[in-house]
């Protein structure tokens, strides 16, 4: 394990002894448990995202015939970035 140094509000860490105390476990593996799930819930399995992303090419029309040559621009456009987006990789064929 690698030793890390974080700050917490006087709540924060009263709330966390206090659930320590009741589940007879550190405050240590409280904090690894929330890191766990906070990391699980932000990084979605990416081979299931790909998959989704692909089942809905084609099933959308723009009615723009060039969105494909300028999708970037499009995509920059509706986040209103002033740079184009980064281009998208590839989607692996199954």
């Amino acid at each position: 394990m690698v030793r890390m140094q974080v700050q917490l509000t006087e709540k924060q860490v009263r709330n966390l002894r206090q659930i320590a105390e009741l589940r007879h476990v550190s405050v240590a593996r409280l904090v690894r448990e929330a890191v766990d799930l906070y990391l699980l819930r932000s990084m979605p399995d990416r081979p299931r995202a790909l998959a989704r992303a692909a089942a809905v090419i084609g099933k959308f029309s723009s009615r723009r015939r060039e969105t494909s040559r300028k999708h970037d621009r499009y995509l920059a456009e509706a986040f209103g970035s002033t740079q184009e987006a980064p281009r998208s990789p590839e989607v692996p064929q199954e």
